[in-house]
């Protein structure tokens, strides 16, 4: 291999350089963190994917508010040897990597600095295909809480050691598979940042949305009244309140009954 020409090792020293650093990256730090104010620590190997999205509309603006404050943790800091290596073949042969349990052993002890032991009120979450499906009760559950630990796995996953040590818990969006933890993380965190107070300003807008009774939401309709030749439902123009919310439960009844049976059989059993 020939060696590169002096023009091209100038360019390729003028390229950025980013040290490794022990120190989790607290997000938005310009802005305020009020005291006591939900947190979120992500473990990832990808910690420039945050907040992404989670910057973004009412959550963004509650981030720079401090009303809720996010730090990623960068896996690969923790990684063994000169390559900062964090998987290695799985025992007993296979395809893939797994990530090994010394390498995120250290950065879970780190994440749980200053944080308490109890899940109830930490959760600490491993985002696998095969946990249990994510729900609106979850959001509810991590947003109650002081803060939440998320590990975003890559590769084949995780050794089960860390997760049997750690007591972690495997939640999942669906029955699909992600090429990393990092999509998932920021939809779970968007689902809970939204539930803590003050950050949609409107308290009654998540009492009347969808899975908040444990149906899905009713049809919402706005301005024009028509629109290519479809009306708003005369009901919804009445001003008869008791009306209104009597049509909207019938129409997520009937939505939940439709869509998602397994909602509705839910639903029904509450009742019996």
């Amino acid at each position: 291999m020939s060696e590169p020409n002096d023009s091209a090792k100038g360019r390729s020293h003028a390229r950025l350089s980013i040290s490794p650093s022990l120190k989790p990256r607290s997000l938005m730090d310009e802005t305020p963190r009020l005291k006591g104010a939900w947190c979120a620590k992500v473990l990832t190997l990808f910690p420039e994917t945050f907040p992404g999205v989670l910057g973004a509309s009412l959550t963004g603006k509650a981030l720079q508010q401090g009303l809720w404050a996010l730090e990623t943790i960068d896996l690969r800091t923790f990684g063994k040897g000169k390559h900062r290596q964090v998987d290695d073949t799985p025992a007993g042969g296979g395809a893939g990597l797994v990530m090994r349990p010394d390498v995120l052993g250290r950065a879970l002890d780190m994440a749980s600095s200053g944080t308490p032991d109890d899940p109830t009120r930490w959760p600490r979450v491993y985002l696998s295909p095969r946990g249990a499906p994510f729900t609106q009760d979850h959001a509810k559950r991590l947003a109650s809480a002081e803060g939440v630990t998320l590990l975003c796995g890559r590769f084949e996953g995780v050794d089960q050691r860390v997760i049997d040590h750690y007591g972690l818990e495997e939640l999942s969006l669906g029955d699909f598979v992600l090429t990393g933890g990092e999509i998932a993380a920021q939809a779970m965190l968007d689902a809970t940042v939204r539930l803590i107070p003050g950050v949609l300003g409107n308290a009654a807008s998540t009492e009347e949305e969808s899975f908040s009774d444990g149906l899905l939401e009713h049809p919402q309709y706005t301005q024009p009244r028509d629109w290519k030749g479809h009306e708003t439902p005369e009901v919804l123009l009445s001003g008869n309140h008791a009306e209104i919310a009597k049509w909207r439960r019938a129409e997520a009844e009937r939505l939940t009954q439709d869509r998602r049976p397994d909602l509705w059989a839910r639903y029904k059993g509450r009742g019996e």
